[in-house]
This record gives structure tokens, C-alpha cells and sequence, in this order.
């Protein structure tokens, strides 16, 4: 890879403020741990801001949460990558470990310059997903930080945007079948890395890497978590404390509301709209119940 002269001198700067970022502490340095490519990964502001390069096709950067959880509220600030982003994909999700893996996304898939990202979410249980949803943004992610939230509970899973929810998916495993991730304990990761064969356009727009390195920045993280490393007393506790239903398994009217207002005017596809989703013709269960 080939790399300007501003490139090489901000990839200089990120990896020197690795090393000084290892001598100080703060919420990235006690909540997280780097998980791949480490060298690509710095944390400063005594640990309260932290930032992922994506310096090659193959060489990005990942961070995964110390806590291993069953349940609860992760939340992190995100300043997208600027300019063109192309064949860049950042991410924020949980996921526990595994072939049949569960797993709750947000990915957001760049753009070249001047088009607005996509915001991708998805939900797996027992290593199965297939329930996308994707939006384009009501505002310009790459220009400030906004707050990001999963919320997973017995009850629903939950997707907001700066505290305004865009996407709910109830627990219909019990009365329809619907699977739903209630008995694997997940991690919180982020990352960046390079998906130049689909993300943009399907994979026709290439990442221009004479603009590497790609940077995404985090502000904070709080995780409200039931923490969990398995067994089945750990999990049904952490089934009770987070089953309350007035706080995490129902929207307010005005969250419906403003729910419905994102996915009327942002909302670029849904999986129950898909015909190819469709099976003999008909649609998912899930796709005919109420997800709220």
C-alpha cells in the first residue's frame, strides 16, 4: 500500500499516542480490552476518548468488553470516519462466543464523499440472523459524536440513536417460535475494518486506501450490564432484573412516535419488505407481530 505524505504523518501520530495512552487510566482503559490489531487502537483523555484506525484491507483494529453479561443497556459516543469512507465498515455490537452464536449489530457501512452512510442493524440467535434493517442517517455522523445504544432484555431488543429509538424486536420465542437470544452471555465489541467486497454499493465503490489511514473516534462507555459467565442460575437472575416491564419492555408514546417518524423517512430497507426474505410467499412470523 502506498500512502501520502499526510497519511504516513497521521499514522506516525496515531501509533506514538498508543504509547502514551498506555501509561494513563479512564473507562476504556478499565471497561475494554483490544482485541485485534492493538497497534491500531489508542485511548487518551485519561481513557474517556478512544479511536480505531483501519490502515490496510487487512489490517483494522477491534476492542471487545472485559464484562461478559446476559442483559443490560451498552451505550458509547461514535464521530464516524470523515470524507470518503468507502469500503469501511465501523461497528458497534454484542456477541457472545461461537459457531451459533447470538449477536445485536449496529454497523455503519461508508460512503464516498458527500453520500450519506448507512446505518445497518441485525440480530442473531443461535448463529441464524437475517433480520436487517438499514437507515441512512437524519444527520451527519462524521461531524460530531452521537450516542449509540443497545438495549437487550428478556422482553425486547431495543436500537437508539442519540436516546431516540429506532428499532425494536420483541421475544416472540415462546408463543411463535421466533428465536431470540436469552441464554448466551454476550461481550460489547467496536471495530473498523475493511468490507470492500459488499459494503458500498454491493461492493462496486473500492476504499481509496491513498486516504488511510480510516479513523473512528469513541467518547465514552457506559455499560449497565448483568454480568454473566454462564451457567443457569447466572442467567435466570439476570433474567429477573432486567425483566421489569414498564422499564425495558415497552416504548412511551412519544419514543413510538418518533420510532415511527425515523423508520417512515430513514428507513432504506427492511427484511419483512424483502420478497427474497419471503417463503412461499409468506413473510416471517415475526414480520406480522407487533415489535412494540
Amino acid at each position: 500500500m502506498v500512502m501520502g505524505k499526510q497519511s504516513a504523518a497521521l499514522l506516525v501520530a496515531i501509533l506514538a499516542s498508543v504509547l502514551v495512552g498506555l501509561a494513563a487510566g479512564g473507562n476504556f482503559y478499565e471497561e475494554c480490552d483490544a482485541t485485534w490489531e492493538p497497534q491500531n487502537c489508542w485511548a487518551y483523555d485519561d481513557g474517556n476518548r478512544l479511536s480505531l484506525a483501519l490502515v490496510s484491507n487487512s489490517s483494522g483494529s477491534m476492542i471487545r468488553s472485559k464484562k461478559q453479561f446476559v442483559y443490560g443497556t451498552v451505550s458509547t459516543m461514535i464521530q464516524l470516519v470523515p470524507g470518503d469512507s468507502a469500503g469501511t465498515v465501523t461497528t458497534y455490537y454484542t456477541s457472545s462466543l461461537g459457531d451459533n452464536h447470538d449477536e445485536i449489530d449496529f454497523e455503519f457501512l461508508g460512503n464516498v464523499t458527500g453520500q450519506p452512510y448507512t446505518i445497518h442493524t441485525n440480530v442473531y440467535a443461535a448463529g441464524v440472523g437475517n433480520k436487517e434493517m438499514q437507515f441512512k442517517p437524519w444527520f451527519d455522523p462524521t461531524a460530531d459524536y452521537h450516542n449509540y445504544t443497545i438495549s437487550w432484555a428478556p422482553c425486547m431488543i431495543v436500537w437508539y440513536i442519540d436516546g431516540v429509538p429506532i428499532r425494536a424486536f420483541r421475544n416472540y420465542e415462546a408463543s411463535h417460535g421466533v428465536a431470540f437470544p436469552t441464554s448466551q452471555p454476550m461481550y460489547a465489541y467496536s471495530s473498523i475494518w475493511a468490507a470492500e467486497d459488499w459494503a458500498t454499493q454491493g461492493g462496486s465503490v473500492k476504499a481509496d486506501w491513498s486516504k488511510a489511514p480510516f479513523v473512528a473516534s469513541y467518547h465514552g462507555i457506559d455499560l449497565d450490564v448483568c454480568e454473566c459467565y454462564g451457567g443457569g442460575s447466572c442467567i435466570a437472575g439476570c433474567a429477573e432484573k432486567f425483566g421489569d416491564a414498564g422499564r425495558y419492555c415497552s416504548l412511551s408514546v412519544e419514543q413510538v412516535g418518533k420510532m415511527q417518524w425515523v423508520q417512515s423517512n430513514y428507513r432504506i430497507y427492511d427484511y419483512c419488505a424483502d420478497p427474497k426474505r419471503s417463503i412461499n410467499g409468506q413473510k416471517p412470523v415475526e414480520c406480522g407481530l407487533a415489535q412494540y
